[in-house]
This record gives structure tokens, C-alpha cells and sequence, in this order.
């Protein structure tokens, strides 16, 4: 795409200040550069006199006049806030005349192409950079000055650091001087960054965590950053992201400002060294985001103890990292949010449903980064109609910022069904109601009256549902989880457990943890299958089995969500499990008056009813269960349409037949009147 000039940003005034630094100190540089070529037994030489030609044309482009005498290095002033990266670096790595020159020589070659050329023709190599003897010709008048200057290219923390490295497998004063990648652009004041970094987009809003940054804990750590003093400090989450994002808001009311960086398991061991370079350049608190809990494939992050302010590093809770590093370590571990933050939270993100607030803190226990994410996607949304069509989108665009993947074996689905769709006894109905009102009243039990302090697993809730197939226990789920406003994740048992050792425990963390992060209803279908009874161990598939239930014990009591389980056989579920379950709810097989409330319920008002159908004698005469209720009206009304008419007693009749036969139970017989098929 041809693109004009109005296309095109342009630098800004601090960037275009910066860069002229550059070009004006390489140009001393280059002064010096060419008075050394002048006074070599090479001057004659037709290549190098042209390379003295241009180093000095560059050097009097800047306006300096000395009198014909070597050119000085730049004096440097004491630094201010916004101070040069140059001068950031040289502050914060204490490093002498000599060391900055070495980066000069370093960025030389970036800075012009003649530089280029002319390096490339006093390099042995044939490289366009300056190798370690041209940097000696230029700094040491003394055996020993070249001494010290070997000194600092293997030790130094010009190269300990990472800002420039030594390339080439020749003898050690042949070899080229490399800026660090990525590093030129932002001596030039440009804001980028080079490929093998990646910086993900963090939001530093302190909305919510008010009374989190005032604890005592984190004004210790506002301290450490505010005065950047060596130190690591360790934030942990149930995500990393959720870490980083508090990390970033601890920054900023640290007034420091601060870059973050994602770091993959496979990256290489120079990557925490360059990234740690470009924070210094920029002034800034480097903040580390580690991917993915696998400690055995962590990224090298030994070069931190080098670095000379604070380092953020962010992990998920339970990583364990390879940090060997004589400097003071603070952790933080990351609790939620309790109920009145969260309520603060909404109220101030979506003040236009502040009369909310106290709903949406109950059902979302959002971090304030992505519910300021939340509320900018909502407003973009068209007019949201009333208050109830509000936390709809609301739900939406929470299902859009949270639902970035799902774990193996975990399926998705948006809940629809409502309560007047549940046809279940009152008692059994109010046990669903209580178990919500233990979600929507945790900010006065848990928060203010202080019950379960510190206890894991303290704000999730853990529901049983047991009875005969078909009576309900899935569409309950779904019931819940729509009256939440939230996601119901429905575990595949038959893809989550593995022949392989460790692969289900995997599985199940990865659908717990998924759950957690997209702030989901988690149904166990079938549970006694993952949930059975521990055995005696009399062979290793024994011992895995009873590792695996061990786990889920575990895991489900420190799970801070909604988790159901739905089974056919309450009796072979573990007794360990059932301790920990505040709700089992027994779905029993309907009532005649249920039964007639099901049929209504799957036969709606509109639908093309013939006189003879009796819905009332149906359920008297077929005592069957909600499930086989649902498929026979199903039956009956594609049998009805296929034959161009209503929905006759004779189709309703024969559908549930077929539903007797299926299910290998003895047909009791046809009403009064009704005809024989």
C-alpha cells in the first residue's frame, strides 16, 4: 500500500532530542576516531585516508572546534527524570568514560552506513562494527590500560549486563564489538522492541485494590519499588496473568514506571539479560510474566541477580523457578478480591448500573484489570435495555475476556434454562436456592462476618446431585449456572482419564483452573466414575487409581467456584468426597403431579394439540421420569407433522412406548379409547 505523508508518524521532539545526542556523541567519537587514523603508518593508504576523510567531515558537522586537537568525550551533567537512555544506563551500571565508549563504538555502525564502511574496512574480519583492538587504540596508552580494558569486556558490567557482546571465534582483541538487539532504537528515545521480546498489553488500574495497596504487605513492596532498591520481588496468583496485572497497579502507585515481558518455557537463557537491558535503557521496573506451571521447563532467570534495581517476576501459584541469586526476595501471594472491593469495583467501572453492583460482585470475582476491560466492551455494545437485558451483556463480554481456551475433555455451554423449567419438589428446589444464596452472601459471611478466614476453597461451593437418569441433574446445572449469569463447563469423564500416569491429574487441573479463570459453573457428569470409592491396593493400576481420587480430593476442596457433581449411583461415590460437599441434593423420580407439569412444561402453550389428548391421564397411567418425557413429546410432534395434523393421543401413546421399549421396561398399556398401532 503506497502510503503519503501524513501516512507516516513522525519523530516526536524527545525523540528527535535523542537521536541528535546520539548522532553528535558517535561524531566525537568519530573525531577521535579519525585523529587516531591520522597519526597511524597507514594514513597514505588510499582506503583509510578516506575513512579519515569522512570521520573528520562527520566530526565537523557537529561544530566542534579545538583547535586540531584530539576531540574529548561528551561531559556529562548529573541526570534528571527524563534523563538519556545512554545516561540511564551509565547511572544505573556505574560505568566509567571508558565504558561508554565501548557502547559508542557498539552503536556506531548503526548509526550511519559511511560508519559502517569505514569499520568494515579496519576490521580483520571484514565486519562493519569495531572489534575489541580498535576500542584499545582509542582508550589505552599503558599495557595496563589495556589491562583494565580487558578487564571490563570480560567481566564488566558493560557486558555482564548484556548492553554490548563480543562476536567471533578469533583471537580476543580481533573480535567485534555488538550492541545489544534491539538497543539502537531506543538510545535514538523509539519505544520498540526487538522479535525475540514480547511485551503483553498489562493494565495498571488501580480501581478496587485500594485497600490492597494500603495492607502492610504491599506498602513494604511500594517501598522497594519506589526507591528501586536490588531486590526480587515474587507475586503469585491462580494466574500469572492476574499476577501481572497486579503487579503492574503496584508499580504504578509506586510511581515507577514499568515494562513488562511474557517469558515462554522454551526461551533461551539470553533472553532475561536482553529484556533486563532494555527496562534500564527505558527507567523502568522490568516485570517478568512466566508462562505455563511446569517448573521442570522454566526459562533460565539467573541474570536477575546482576540486575541493579527491584525485579517483578509473576507466576502462576505453585511454580516453582530456578532463582539462585544472592539478593533479598519478597513474595507475594495474591488473594481475590473480597466482596466490597469487588462491589467498589463495578460501581466505579459501570457506574451506569451501580444499583448492580452488589450482584455482579457476587457473581464475578473478577481482577479490576479485566473488568475495566469488561466495562469498555459493554459500552461499545449498542442500548442495553433494562437492567436485566444490562447484566446480560455484561455476561457477554465477561464469556468474551474469559474464555480464551478450554482445557481437554471440558465443553462449553451457554445455559438458557430457566426455573420455571425445572419441575422438582419445593425442598429440592430451595437446596438449589441455598446453595446460590452460599455464591451471593459470601461478602457479609465471608468477608465481614469473617467465617472461613484463610481457610482454601473457602468461597467455592460443591453440590451433589444424585438420582435416576432423567430426572433433571444436568438441566439443574444449567438452571444454576443461567441464574449466575455465568458459563456451564461439562467435564468429559471419557476424555479426561488416561491410561497414562500423571495425564489425568493433568486434565483435571487444567479443567479446574479453567473454570476458575472464565468464572464457570464445573459439572463432574457421571461423577462416580472419576469420584469412586479408594480400593485396596493390590497392583499399580490400584495405587494410580487412589492418586488420582487423593488429587480430586484436594484439588475440589481449594476449588473457589461452583462445582457439581451428577450421579446415577450416590452409593459408589467415596465417602471422603461426601464430607466435603456442603450440598447433596437427591433427584428423585417425578410425582403424577409432576409428571403432568413436565408434560405441560415440554408441550408448550403453543403448540397444535388435539381434543383427545389428556395430559393429566398420561402422567397417571406412564410413571417415567422428565428425560423420557421430553423425548417422547419430541416423538410425538415430528410423528404429528410428518402426517400434516395435531398432536393426537395416539402419537403421544406410541412415543411413549417407544421410550419403554428403548429402555427394556414393560409398556403398561394404552388408555381408554385409544387405538392399537
Amino acid at each position: 500500500m503506497h502510503e503519503t505523508a501524513a501516512d507516516i508518524a513522525l519523530p516526536g521532539t524527545a525523540e528527535l532530542a535523542a537521536a541528535e545526542r546520539m548522532s553528535r556523541e558517535i561524531a566525537i567519537l568519530s573525531g577521535r576516531l579519525a585523529h587516531l587514523l591520522a597519526a597511524s603508518h597507514a594514513a597514505r593508504d588510499d582506503q583509510i585516508a578516506r575513512a579519515h576523510t569522512f570521520l573528520h567531515a562527520m566530526y565537523d558537522a557537529v561544530g566542534d572546534d579545538n583547535g586540531g586537537a584530539q576531540p574529548e568525550p561528551v561531559v556529562r551533567k548529573p541526570r534528571s527524570p527524563d534523563t538519556h537512555p545512554i545516561d540511564r544506563l551509565a547511572d544505573a551500571l556505574a560505568l566509567d568514560a571508558t565504558e561508554i565508549d565501548l557502547i559508542l563504538l557498539a552503536a556506531m555502525a548503526e548509526e550511519h552506513e559511511g560508519y559502517s564502511s569505514v569499520l568494515r574496512s579496519l576490521n580483520p574480519q571484514n565486519e562493519p562494527y569495531a572489534t575489541v583492538g580498535l576500542a584499545a587504540q582509542l582508550a589505552c596508552k599503558s599495557p595496563r590500560d589495556r589491562a583494565v580494558l580487558h578487564r571490563a569486556l570480560e567481566a564488566g558490567p558493560v557486558v555482564t549486563a548484556g548492553v554490548i557482546t563480543l562476536r567471533g571465534e578469533v583471537p580476543f582483541f580481533e573480535r567485534s564489538l555488538m550492541l545489544a538487539e534491539g538497543l539502537w532504537p531506543v538510545l535514538c528515545g523509539f519505544d520498540v522492541f526487538p522479535s525475540t521480546l514480547m511485551p503483553p498489553a498489562l493494565n495498571d488500574t488501580a480501581i478496587g485494590l485500594e485497600g490492597w495497596l494500603d495492607s502492610p504487605d504491599i506498602l513494604k513492596a511500594r517501598q522497594l519499588l519506589r526507591y528501586n532498591r536490588p531486590g526480587l520481588l515474587m507475586l503469585t496468583a491462580d494466574s500469572e496473568t492476574a499476577a501481572a496485572h497486579r503487579a503492574a497497579a503496584l508499580a504504578r502507585a509506586a510511581d515507577r514506571r514499568w515494562i513488562a515481558f511474557e517469558f515462554a518455557a522454551n526461551a533461551p537463557p539470553s533472553a532475561a539479560r536482553l529484556a533486563l537491558v532494555h527496562a534500564l535503557a527505558r527507567g523502568a521496573t522490568p516485570i517478568f510474566r512466566i508462562a505455563g506451571g511446569d517448573s521442570s521447563a522454566q526459562p533460565s532467570m539467573a541474570d536477575i541477580g546482576r540486575h541493579p534495581g527491584t525485579v517483578v517476576i509473576c507466576a502462576s501459584r505453585g511454580t516453582t523457578l530456578p532463582l539462585d541469586v544472592r539478593r533479598p526476595v519478597m513474595k507475594l501471594d495474591i488473594e481475590p478480591l473480597d466482596s466490597a472491593s469487588r462491589e467498589r469495583l463495578w460501581s466505579t467501572a459501570l457506574p451506569e448500573l451501580a444499583d448492580r453492583a452488589s450482584i455482579l460482585a457476587a457473581r464475578y470475582m473478577l481482577e479490576p484489570a479485566v473488568v475495566s476491560e469488561v466495562a469498555i466492551d459493554f459500552r461499545s455494545m449498542s442500548d442495553a435495555g433494562g437492567n436485566e437485558d444490562a447484566l446480560e451483556g455484561v455476561a457477554e463480554c465477561v464469556r468474551t475476556r474469559s474464555n480464551t481456551g478450554l482445557a481437554t475433555g471440558v465443553k462449553l455451554v451457554r445455559p438458557s434454562a430457566r426455573w420455571d423449567q425445572l419441575i422438582l419438589p419445593h425442598e429440592r428446589k430451595a437446596q438449589l436456592t441455598e446453595a446460590l444464596q452460599r455464591l451471593t452472601h459470601q461478602g457479609t459471611v465471608l468477608d465481614r462476618w469473617k467465617f472461613l478466614e484463610r481457610r482454601p476453597g473457602a468461597r467455592g461451593v460443591r453440590v451433589l446431585l444424585s438420582g435416576p437418569p432423567g430426572t433433571g441433574k444436568t438441566l439443574a446445572a444449567e438452571v444454576v449456572a443461567h441464574s449466575l449469569g455465568v458459563d456451564l463447563l461439562i467435564v468429559d469423564i471419557s476424555r479426561v482419564v488416561s491410561k497414562w500416569i500423571g495425564e489425568t491429574e493433568k486434565h483435571l487441573a487444567e479443567a479446574f483452573d479453567t473454570a476458575e479463570r472464565c468464572q464457570a459453573v464445573l459439572l463432574f457428569d457421571e461423577a462416580d466414575a472419576l469420584f469412586g470409592k479408594r480400593t485396596e491396593v493390590s497392583d499399580a493400576h490400584d495405587r494410580y487409581a487412589n492418586l488420582e481420587t487423593a488429587y480430586l480430593l484436594s484439588r475440589l476442596e481449594r476449588f473457589d467456584g461452583l462445582a457439581i457433581l451428577s450421579t446415577n449411583l450416590k452409593q459408589n461415590i467415596d465417602p471422603a468426597f461426601l464430607r466435603r460437599l456442603e450440598f447433596v441434593i437427591d433427584f428423585d423420580e417425578p410425582s403424577v403431579i409432576e409428571r403432568e407439569a413436565l408434560w405441560r412444561c415440554h408441550l408448550p402453550p403453543g403448540a397444535p394439540l388435539a381434543g383427545d389428548v389428556d395430559l393429566k391421564q398420561l402422567a397417571v397411567l406412564y410413571p417415567i421420569v422428565g428425560g423420557l418425557i421430553r423425548n417422547a413429546s419430541v416423538a410425538a410432534v415430528f410423528l404429528a407433522a410428518s402426517a400434516n395434523s395435531a398432536i393426537t393421543r395416539n402419537h403421544l401413546v406410541g412415543a411413549v412406548r417407544r421410550e419403554y421399549e428403548k429402555s427394556a421396561k414393560s409398556f403398561p398399556g394404552l388408555p381408554a379409547g385409544a387405538l392399537r398401532t
